[in-house]
């Protein structure tokens, strides 16, 4: 045991970015077109037209980027690679460009003492994927695992860590559910369809990893868990449809190599699963050394009378559609305050139940914060942002995980979203999680004062 307020030495603190949110060079260098580049050029899709084609340039200031990091003393960085980058059309060869670009990355983390955790599927799936069908195809999971064999190959011998995907929970449900995310579909079926291909994905993306890295990497994917918690004396119903749909359509395939009877129940109405084959399953819960945990707020949710207007969202964005197939009945109420720029509640209490939680269900499973962050409206004076909202917010969060690992959770490390500011997909660049600034019309970037705490914390291991 160590005192409260003591940050283990070997409790890894880091930072995480996604490609299509950072680096821009959308055209530069053979890379080819993601359904985010067609969604974001898409009118209406993004606030203010805003698309990552320039981001926060970092594939052009990889150098100074990196340096950055080192500055801040982070111990890991979590990044993640563009397909349509190192793999243009999901076919064939990988672009030699590309791949180079994320070689001198792993290299200049190795050189600087930074360990290289990579995410191979942060949303940026190729588009003529899309157009042959997309994630509710059965064709693109097969594909994945080809192009994440063909990427360890050349990147595995120096990374550390490699997650399969990113938060499928917002490719399937937001992408081809509520059409908030690209590809901007709206169909429940297709959405369940995409969440299952998706996971299949990751199980055959698995043993891809393990043939083909040379130096015995830990293997991982990254979900973003939703904690519900009751609006009303009846809620139990409610709270236990959204769990099953965000939280175990994704844990207990990968985890436990099935998927909750209830989800099946729930959502028989809007699909028969025929795209579960006989096998799928063992496939699916191909053993992983490390789960991934995203946190961000939590959901407030209760039974939908039909009568009375909704009063509030899951805090998603969402357009046209649901994501919640089977559960539209439910009713995403108003969360209490503080809430963030993104009009998320901040709960860390939530955090320390959410790992709580999955140490006792999945027990044996190591635990990893993978995203944890905040956006607020961050103002520059005098060359500086006082940003002390996102550094209580990064401090609290980070006690909490302390908290649930002196409890006896496996909890191994903490990487804040984000290390600077970037586009915020559906929120273009109206919303800032950074802890350094990025200036998008001269590209400065500025370490805010929750990016000096938070280097301060590395150094002192001490909350």
């Amino acid at each position: 045991m160590t005192g409260m307020g003591v940050i283990p030495k070997d409790f890894l603190l880091g930072a995480a970015t996604a490609a299509y949110q950072i680096e821009g060079a959308a055209h530069e260098d053979g890379r080819g077109p993601s359904i985010w580049d067609t969604f974001s050029h898409t009118p209406g899709r993004t606030w203010n037209g805003d698309t990552g084609d320039v981001a926060a340039d970092h594939y052009n200031r990889l150098d100074a980027d990196l340096d950055l990091m080192q500055s801040l003393g982070l111990e890991a960085y979590r990044f993640s690679i563009s397909w349509p980058r190192v793999q243009p059309g999901a076919r064939g060869s990988l672009n030699a460009k590309g791949v180079a670009f994320y070689s001198r990355l792993v290299d200049g983390l190795l050189a600087r003492g930074i360990r290289p955790v990579a995410t191979l599927y942060h949303w940026d799936l190729p588009q003529e994927l899309e157009d042959a069908g997309g994630w509710p195809a059965r064709d693109t999971a097969e594909r994945f695992a080809e192009y994440a064999a063909r990427t360890v190959e050349v990147l595995g011998d120096r990374v550390a860590m490699w997650t399969t995907l990113n938060e499928p929970w917002c490719s399937a449900f937001l992408g081809y559910g509520a059409g908030a995310h690209a590809p901007g579909r709206t169909n429940g079926a297709a959405a369940l369809a995409a969440m299952h291909h998706l996971n299949l994905a990751h199980g055959l993306a698995v043993p891809e990893i393990r043939r083909a890295a040379r130096n015995s990497p830990e293997v991982s994917a990254t979900l973003n868990f939703h904690v519900p918690r009751p609006g009303s004396d009846d809620a139990e119903e409610a709270v236990r449809r959204i769990d099953a749909l965000a939280n175990r359509s994704f844990t207990e395939p990968i985890l436990r190599g099935d998927y909750p009877d209830d989800l099946l129940l729930d959502t028989a109405g809007v699909t028969d699963w025929a795209f579960v084959r006989d096998g799928d399953l063992a496939k699916i819960a191909a053993p992983i050394d490390v789960l991934g945990v995203n946190y961000y707020s939590t959901v407030t949710v209760k039974e939908w009378d039909g009568r009375s207007p909704r009063v509030g969202n899951d805090g998603h964005g969402a357009a046209s559609g649901s994501p919640w197939p089977g559960s539209e009945h439910v009713e995403f109420l108003p969360q209490p305050g503080p809430q963030t720029d993104m009009g998320w509640n901040i709960a860390p209490d939530a955090l320390e139940e959410l790992l709580l939680r999955l140490a006792r269900d999945y027990p044996g499973t190591p635990l990893l914060i993978t995203e944890n962050g905040a956006a607020f409206p961050d103002v520059v004076v005098d060359g500086r942002v006082r940003d002390s909202a996102r550094q209580d917010f990064i401090e609290r969060h980070l006690a909490a995980t302390i908290r649930a690992r002196e409890a006896g959770v496996d909890v191994r490390g903490y990487l804040v979203w984000s290390l600077m500011d970037n586009f915020e997909w559906g929120y273009g660049y109206s919303k800032r999680f950074g802890i350094v600034r990025v200036d998008y019309d001269t590209q400065e970037r500025i370490v805010k004062d929750s990016g000096r705490r938070y280097a301060e914390l590395i150094q002192t291991r001490s909350l």
